[in-house]
């Protein structure tokens, strides 16, 4: 079965998802774009996190343990006081606007989140920046420090694949983004069992359950009282 979207089913899904959301009070909203058609989801939220500089950057992967000797825990300890210095030197050289990674900080961090239509994969894609208090955005490594280890080990095996610092494109400005190239990997299961059981579901509302939490980004479990048959990819008719 094809797991496409198209932008008629993209819009359908949100709608659905922005009337559930008016009644939770979960703040996603409907952001035209002036002198256009488009548009996109928009929702904003202030989170406490933890940046854990170990973890920056999207290579960082768990190194396997085994017996070394003595030449390579030389080699070992002198590149982690190599990654300390690097760190320390991104940090003293930090634009004023842009917030590094600080060694074990925890930071009150206000996200945006936009979700957008690619005509390209024929998918939804997540975009997303965070500001400290201090209204500085974060960095692609202040980002990737953020993100909590589990779900780091599964953005670099799994069909989420990474987070890249992208144009946004319908605003030109800089934001993070989940890479949509592997959506498909992770919604066919999805829509594969819905078909199946003969059960409806929101593509969009799927899709966000699966990729919204490795940035943050919870969905609560009273939106899946959220069903219509308007809700998944080909279908003709519409409840609004």
């Amino acid at each position: 079965m094809s797991c496409a979207l198209d932008e008629r089913d993209f819009r359908r899904c949100c709608r659905l998802l922005l009337r559930r959301s008016k009644q939770l009070r979960d703040g996603w909203s409907w952001e035209p774009v002036q002198g256009s058609e488009e548009g996109y989801l928009r929702k904003t939220a202030v989170r406490s996190v933890f940046l854990d500089p170990e973890g920056s950057g999207s290579d960082s992967e768990p190194r396997a343990s085994g017996p070394s000797g003595p030449g390579q825990q030389e080699e070992e300890e002198e590149a982690a006081d190599t990654d300390r210095r690097v760190i320390e030197d991104e940090d003293e050289d930090e634009d004023e606007g842009v917030c590094g990674v600080s060694a074990g900080s925890s930071q009150v961090l206000q996200y945006e989140y936009h979700i957008l239509h690619s005509c390209s994969y024929a998918a939804p894609v997540l975009y997303f920046r965070a500001f400290t208090q201090e209204g500085r955005s974060l960095s692609l490594e202040a980002m990737w420090s953020s993100v909590h280890p589990n779900y780091r080990l599964r953005l670099q095996s799994s069909p989420l694949n990474t987070i890249s610092l992208q144009e946004h494109p319908l605003l030109g400005q800089p934001f993070f983004m989940l890479h949509p190239c592997r959506t498909e990997e992770v919604m066919r299961p999805v829509l594969q069992a819905a078909h199946e059981q003969h059960r409806p579901v929101n593509y969009v509302l799927s899709w966000l359950s699966a990729v919204g939490p490795v940035v943050g980004l919870d969905v609560p479990l009273k939106y899946s009282t959220l069903l219509s048959p308007a809700a998944s990819p080909g279908s003709s008719s519409d409840t609004d």
